[in-house]
């Protein structure tokens, strides 16, 4: 990934690059993550999964991704 086309953001606590223009869709589905098992905090808010696709990823935002387990008795 070239530098000058990439960004840095912080993904789970840590530093991480990637592509700029991503949307935050568009970021999970590049880490592997399956967008309908997550829920995502955005910049300190819980971000609706309908603005995913909508919302830029830009340098220094922060992405918290949980991921939803299912099971339990």
């Amino acid at each position: 990934m070239s530098e000058s086309n990439s960004i840095e953001i912080r993904l789970n606590g840590e530093p991480a690059r990637c592509p700029e223009g991503l949307s935050l869709l568009q970021l999970l589905e590049l880490r592997g993550y399956r967008p309908q098992l997550v829920v995502v905090e955005f910049n300190g808010e819980i971000l609706p999964r309908t603005a995913w696709a909508d919302q830029l990823v830009r340098q220094a935002d922060t992405v918290e991704v949980v991921t939803i387990v299912g099971g339990g008795s």
